[in-house]
């Protein structure tokens, strides 16, 4: 026994260490793939689930490893949503493109465009239309109508605020709108505002008898526009609210019918005002129908205004018809509300007592005698609609409140209190008055006006809220019991807030909740949340509609039941439903992608989206993009492809080599709604093979630089990669440019014009800098150029020079100054010699001769000039000096002979073709003024002049270089366009000025009289055609961005005809607006390339000197406000030297011949007169000037009066109430800002006594123009302060306006025709005048519902 236990324990042992050994191993092995998951990247994704309305504030989070597949984070969120795995899909959130992640791809998360480390955004929607099947069913599954389904009120909203639309929230998906609630019945889809359209629409559409009677109504299209035909797309929206599949549907049709347009979705209105506007709709589209009455059966009721007198019993009555009883919440002057419906309903039909000053004058009695007022219920409809009034008026706030008292309302009301049963059995035999309501609590007459303006059961736009009670059957009178049928909620305050609609279904006599997409099953305790008072969990008020309680109900129609016209819409729904959902399952599957192309013809890069199947091989999408850009024709299909192209860093990824057959879905790595790369459509020539692009390899553009001939090439594209040392990289360049690699010099251009020599042999490109787009100068030659240091060598000039200069279109004038039309500038080329140009170099003339030419004929101008002078009378004063020529009266010629440095520093001139030797621009006399006041007619449009862009060359090891269709050449690489458009010309160095300097630091010739560097200035002449046919004149200019405007002025002379002293440099903005450019010390550094500049002729300004616009101030006309002329005003000069230099030119140009002392210059602020200026002032240190200055001139009747600046100027205007007229402006001058001494002056100027006078300041710009129909009560008239310069007067400058009357004036009191003649008028006059004009504005849009499909444009509303 001792043995055999011992062997027992023995074998025992074993098995433990064997246990535990495997054990060990286990836990080894689990440790080692913790540990290199524990290295592996996540990625946490982020998934919402969009398929139901419960879940679609939920989110579901998972961290897995970045290895993980898609098919596998479909099994996790499977199980961890509790979904069966493949019913459902997940797509990218926060983009526009819903199109699913593939479930079958094997890729990982990484390769499929997740991001390691970051928040992936995941959507979990429906597939083909059906929602996620549970992957298991509970016991508590009964539970979910009670509990999870159960939902009432609107939906938590992030950042919305009112009754803003659900998929305006972060949290709305397009997909929650897809599939159909569980609840069996569609919402309907939030345009922006429209909740309360949203709860009546769906009101209308539960209540069978309206529906029902709508489906028997057949529309013609013969006879009106369905578009327009409320009554059709109210049809339509039924027909798809019962047998759509989707969640909700949109309601856009519907207002559109209503002649809405899309600012309507942001107003929010009534839905009691909608109810009885779109009511009235249907019964004018329903006239001579079988649906004409169908309103007044279902909801019209009859009740008795009636008065009766307490002495003899006679009683005077009429009766009135409503649609709906408007019950009082708590009423006026009361601390208590009512407690229930039926206690606001017997105070609707208590009567009150008329005694006392309100008797009643009793016919029968022929006196006054006390009375009894009230109303009586004939009779009820077959609707019943209450409208509880939780809207009030703070009289001590003075704002709108919202009663949120609890107020309850029965499952089953009787209404049998409330009628009059001798009324009742009794025939009526009058018919309804058109009397409306007398007193508060009366209900209205179904002819009343629509202007629901006036009823005070509606405010201005207030959100009041109906309840409406509904029967099923016709009932007989004994019947007038009511049963909860609907009840619509308000949410929110005064100023706004959400609608809901609380409906039961006769069908199974269950309560949803209607709250716009989102349909869900509620309760009886819901209902009683809906009574409102600090009790409930929100403050809504409700209403409701209740139906006659019988045994036989009125059941909907059925689809098999269907008219046939209904039949043939629903048909017609449904196959647009399909299509939309054929449409969206493509768009679904459908990549969409950036596709590029170097056009060959239009030879510039085209722009395209690609849009393809996932499914689609690449060469069928290759095919597609062919004919996407147009290259049908052009170049053979096999001889483009397709790859992976970033077009940020200008980089060709890779290419697709033996994949034509992988579908695109694979190749692009899915179907997503944005990709971090493009494609390129690559063109190559037929005798070319495509050079393959491998993944890793870098792109670099190589310009081969020739220091003999100072160009540089266009580049040409190699591939190398980032391990690669220096003297590889050579050898690499020489094999694609030719040149030798022992005397290459290789210069990076890391950034903007950083420049860096790669000398060093064994360094990595990577080292160096290089990126995945890289562009490098090359240059190998002989010259003894290699041995300067590199900042001073030729090389480095020459670079740097081609990355600071920029291009510029400049437009000449059109007309030169003076009278000598033989004046010659700069020839223009022929259009048609454009191909001549770059071979005659024979017929050229040179730089020299051009400007010898240009010399000589300046020399002729001043000699005329002079001859012209010796003729002139020497008496000649300034006013007698013509203004078409006051800006060229000092024009000079440049130097007769230029010296031979001066000839070696010129620019390079215009080219000129042989054939066209004599062409020259056209010049005729023009003034400044005339230049400015014709800007439009000779500015240069923006959108015409563009760039060319030459092809790049690709380097290919089997065929040498390949002129690559892609081009990415210089112009495009940087901002600078440097192309060399014609080889053969000669370009020269210009000289500028070093840095800044004024006007007196250059000498007669324009010469800097410091050292000057030498900076690169080129120019050819460039002819755009305009609208008229014929040529613009321009330049098309190259320069150095450091020049300065001075230097770059000079350099323009020789083109302009005129020294730079004697023309002006505009600057041409995108919207074609011009500044003129006015600082000669300052650099081009602010311009660009292409950018427009526009010589006007004219005197350019001096230091010190300011452009000034001149307007004159007419302040009784209806235009005050008039342009004269544009004149210079200087640093230092007074105000009297202006007006002596204006004199002349007003004359000349304004024909205004005035005395000095009969007008006066003053401040204008936009169209507002300032502070008058007065002689002794200097500009600059009393009075500040600045660039484009404006300034009003002012005629005068009489001597100026005013003296000092301590004075003050006011523009007083009298009102004449009597007369209902506004008389004309007089200026007041006050020497103090005190209010007495203004009512003593306008006492004294108008002869009203000063005890009777009033005054008012005027508002807006001036004239401060204001209709006579509100002057009398809108001015704040007689202000309580003592001085002008105080709250709420703040007088304190010159110009200000006031209005001043005569207390003890009547108003005059006009006709309603006058009143209506008289506000025409006065619209016609501020409609002129530019001043709006309104009359007891609404603060609120006013709802209305256009029957001819859109409101008519009044040209004087806003």
């Amino acid at each position: 026994l001792l043995l055999l236990n011992s062997v027992l324990l023995f074998c025992h042992q074993g098995i433990f260490w064997s246990c535990r050994q495997s054990i060990f191993e286990e836990m080894q092995k689990r440790f080692s793939q913790i540990g290199s998951a524990a290295e592996e990247p996540r990625v946490l994704c982020i998934v919402q689930d969009t398929t139901n309305a419960k879940t679609v504030n939920e989110r579901l989070t998972l961290n897995l490893p970045a290895s993980t597949t898609v098919n596998k984070l479909y099994e996790d969120v499977a199980h961890k949503a509790g979904y069966v795995n493949g019913t459902f899909c997940l797509a990218w959130a926060n983009t526009g493109n819903m199109a699913p992640l593939d479930q079958a791809s094997e890729m990982s998360l990484v390769l499929s465009g997740f991001e390691a480390g970051k928040r992936n955004f995941l959507q979990l929607t429906d597939k083909d239309g059906e929602q996620p099947q549970i992957a298991s069913v509970t016991d508590s599954s009964g539970l979910e109508d009670s509990s999870q389904d159960r939902f009432i009120g609107p939906l938590p909203r992030d950042g919305t605020v009112g009754c803003s639309s659900d998929y305006s929230s972060p949290s709305y998906s397009y997909s929650s709108i897809l599939n159909k609630s569980d609840t069996g019945y569609v919402g309907l889809v939030n345009q922006a505002m429209t909740c309360y359209l949203n709860s009546l629409l769906q009101t209308l559409f539960m209540t069978p008898e309206f529906r029902n009677a709508l489906y028997n109504w057949e529309f013609e299209e013969s006879e009106e526009d369905p578009v327009n035909s409320i009554p059709y797309q109210l049809q339509r929206l039924f027909v798809l609210l019962q047998t759509s599949k989707k969640r909700a549907i949109e309601t856009t049709d519907v207002t559109r019918s209503f002649g809405w347009d899309s600012s309507e979705a942001w107003q929010q209105h009534d839905v009691q005002e909608l109810c009885r506007v779109m009511f009235d709709a249907l019964e004018q589209k329903w006239k001579q129908t079988e649906q004409a009455d169908l309103i007044n059966q279902l909801y019209q009721g009859k009740l008795k205004d009636y008065v009766r007198c307490l002495e003899c019993g006679y009683e005077s009555w009429r009766i009135d018809t409503y649609l709906d009883i408007p019950l009082v919440i708590r009423p006026f002057g009361a601390s208590q509300a009512f407690g229930s419906v039926e206690e606001a309903l017997q105070a609707f039909i208590q009567p009150e007592t008329l005694d006392g000053p309100n008797q009643y004058f009793c016919e029968r009695c022929k006196k006054k005698c006390d009375a009894r007022k009230g109303l009586r219920f004939l009779h009820f409809p077959y609707l019943l609609t209450l409208q509880l009034k939780r809207f009030d008026f703070d009289y001590t706030t003075m704002h709108r409140i919202k009663l949120n008292d609890r107020m309850t309302f029965p499952e089953e009301l009787d209404m049998s209190p409330f009628i009059d049963v001798e009324d009742e059995k009794s025939p009526q035999t009058e018919s309804c008055t058109d009397s409306g309501a007398e007193n508060e609590g009366s209900c209205h007459s179904d002819q009343m006006s629509n202007d629901f303006s006036t009823d005070d059961a509606v405010d201005e736009g207030i959100c009041l809220d109906n309840t409406s009670s509904t029967e099923r059957v016709l009932k007989p009178k004994s019947s007038l019991t009511f049963e909860l049928f609907s009840v619509m909620v308000h949410s929110g305050s005064a100023a706004g807030g959400h609608y809901y609609a609380c409906i039961k279904s006769f069908s199974d006599s269950q309560w949803y909740s209607f709250n716009d997409q989102h349909v869900s099953k509620i309760t009886q305790d819901d209902i009683r949340k809906t009574y409102g008072g600090s009790s409930g969990s929100r403050g809504y008020y409700s209403s409701a509609f209740a139906r006659c309680t019988l045994c036989v109900f009125a059941e909907f129609l059925e689809v098999e039941d269907f008219p046939e016209h209904i039949k043939r819409l629903m048909q017609r729904e449904k196959e647009s439903e399909e299509q939309e959902k054929r449409q969206r399952e493509i768009e679904r599957n459908t990549c969409k992608i950036k596709l590029f192309c170097m056009h060959p013809v239009k030879m510039m890069m085209v722009e395209n989206k690609l849009e393809v199947h996932k499914d689609k091989t690449l060469g069928e999408a290759t095919e597609m993009a062919y004919k996407l850009m147009d290259l049908e024709g052009v170049v053979p299909l096999d001889c483009c492809r397709l790859v992976k192209y970033d077009e940020f860093h200008e980089y060709l990824e890779r290419s697709y080599e033996g994949e034509e057959d992988m579908p695109m879905g694979l190749l692009l790595g899915g179907v997503k709604s944005s990709y971090m790369f493009d494609l390129l459509l690559e063109i190559r020539r037929p005798d070319q093979v495509f050079q393959p692009y491998k993944p890793g390899e870098v792109m670099v553009k190589v310009h081969v630089v020739d220091l003999k001939s100072e160009s540089i090439a266009a580049p040409v594209s190699v591939r190398a990669y980032l391990n690669q040392t220096i003297t590889e990289f050579k050898q690499l360049i020489a094999q694609a440019t030719g040149l030798c690699a022992e005397t290459m010099r290789v210069v990076l251009e890391r950034c903007y014009n950083d420049l860096r020599l790669l000398y060093v042999p064994n360094k990595t490109l990577k080292a160096e800098g290089f990126f995945r787009s890289n562009k490098v100068f090359v240059e190998s030659s002989d010259s003894t150029d290699h041995q300067a240091v590199f900042t001073d060598s030729v090389l480095w000039k020459l670079l740097d020079r081609h990355g600071n200069t920029i291009r510029l279109f400049v437009s000449l004038p059109e007309q030169s100054p003076g009278s000598l039309a033989n004046r010659t500038s700069c020839p223009k080329a022929n259009a048609d010699s454009e191909d001549s140009l770059e071979g005659a170099e024979g017929s050229r003339k040179s730089v020299e001769a051009i400007l010898e030419e240009s010399t000589e004929k300046l020399k002729n101008l001043s000699l005329q000039q002079q001859q012209q002078q010796q003729q002139q009378s020497s008496s000649t004063s300034d006013s007698q000096k013509s203004s078409e020529h006051s800006d060229f009266e000092h024009i000079e010629s440049p130097a007769q002979e230029p010296d031979a440095a001066s000839q070696s520093s010129q620019m390079e001139n215009c080219t000129r073709a042989a054939s066209d030797t004599e062409n020259q621009f056209p010049s005729e006399e023009r003034s400044d003024s005339d230049a400015n006041n014709d800007r439009s007619t000779s500015s240069v449009d923006s959108d015409i002049l563009s760039s060319s862009h030459s092809s790049d060359t690709l380097c290919n090891a089997d065929s040498g270089p390949l002129p690559l269709a892609n081009g990415l050449d210089s112009h495009s690489i940087t901002s600078s366009r440097r192309s060399k458009a014609h080889e053969g010309k000669k370009e020269t160095w210009d000289t500028a000025e070093e840095d800044s300097g004024t006007d007196s630091e250059y000498d007669e010739n324009g010469k800097r009289k410091a050292d000057s560097q030498y900076l690169y200035f080129k120019a050819e002449p460039y002819s755009q055609e305009d609208g008229s046919g014929e040529g613009q004149k321009c330049l098309l200019v190259h320069v150095d961005k450091r020049i300065t405007l001075a230097a770059f002025k000079q350099n323009l002379e020789p083109f302009v005809g005129v020294p730079s002293t004697q023309f002006k440099v505009f600057r041409v903005y995108a919207n074609n607006q011009e500044f003129e450019s006015v600082r000669l010390n300052e650099t081009l550094s602010s311009f660009s390339d292409d950018n427009k500049i526009t010589i006007r002729l004219g005197r350019a300004l001096k230091k010190g000197e300011y452009r000034v616009k001149v307007y004159q101030l007419l302040v009784n006309d209806p235009e005050p406000c008039k342009f004269l002329l544009d004149t210079v005003f200087a640093k230092g000069m007074t105000v009297r030297q202006s007006k002596e230099e204006l004199l002349p030119q007003l004359k000349d140009q304004c024909k205004l011949d005035l005395s000095i002392d009969r007008f006066r210059l003053r401040k204008k602020t936009w169209k507002n007169p300032g502070t008058v200026f007065l002689d002794y002032h200097v500009y600059e240190e009393d009075i500040n000037i600045s660039s484009n200055w404006e300034v009003f001139l002012e005629v005068l009747e009489e001597s100026e009066r005013m003296k000092s600046m301590s004075q003050l100027a006011v523009l007083t205007r009298r009102w004449c109430p009597a007369q209902m007229k506004l008389e004309a402006f007089r200026e007041v001058v006050l020497e103090s800002s005190s209010v007495e001494e203004l009512k003593e002056k306008l006492s004294e100027l108008s002869g009203i006594p000063l005890e009777n006078l009033e005054f008012a300041k005027g508002r807006g710009t001036f004239p401060c123009d204001i209709s006579v129909l509100e002057i009398h009560q809108d001015l704040d008239w007689n202000p309580k302060v003592s001085t002008l310069n105080v709250w709420p007067l703040y007088i304190c400058d010159d110009g200000a306006v006031i209005f001043y009357r005569d207390s003890t004036e009547e108003l005059m009191e006009l006709s309603e025709e006058e009143r209506n003649e008289l506000m025409k008028k006065e619209s016609s006059r501020l409609l002129k005048t530019g001043h709006r004009v309104s009359y007891s504005p609404r603060k609120e849009k006013a709802l209305k519902i256009y029957l001819d499909g859109g409101p008519t444009k009044d040209p004087g509303q806003d």
